[in-house]
């Protein structure tokens, strides 16, 4: 079955960096739409990027455009979320999603409700 496995997380300084992984099973995502979200203590979960393959465009959030990097190498099936400049308010669980199937109807920043398979998150904690 379609499975997601988040790695990467780590309690860092302000100003750090992380690189994120999210490993990707039983489907390619070289054919899919892929969204990273977070949802930080006493907050609201939020999308943070999403890198869609139907067209090749990837969306961040504005929160942490110019800091974020979505990209993914399908030769491992693995997405990855390159973090700099990490503030606290970066801090909270990091999960990996994605659409089943079709996701060609998914458009700017992901949109959690249209996503279907999740991992277990992985924790970033960025101290000031």
């Amino acid at each position: 079955q379609v499975q997601l496995v988040e790695s990467g997380g780590d309690s860092v300084q302000t100003g750090g960096s992380l690189r994120l992984s999210c490993a990707a099973s039983a489907f390619r995502i070289s054919s899919a739409c892929v969204g990273w979200f977070r949802q930080g203590p006493g907050k609201e979960r939020e999308a943070v990027a999403g890198i869609y393959d139907y067209d090749g465009s990837t969306y961040y959030v504005d929160s942490v455009k110019g800091r974020f990097i979505i990209s993914q190498d399908n030769a491992k099936n693995t997405v990855y979320l390159q973090m700099n400049s990490l503030k606290p308010e970066d801090t909270g669980m990091y999960y990996c999603a994605t659409v089943a199937g079709v996701c060609t109807l998914v458009r700017g920043v992901p949109d959690a409700a249209y996503f279907d398979y999740w991992g277990q998150g992985t924790q970033v904690t960025v101290s000031s």
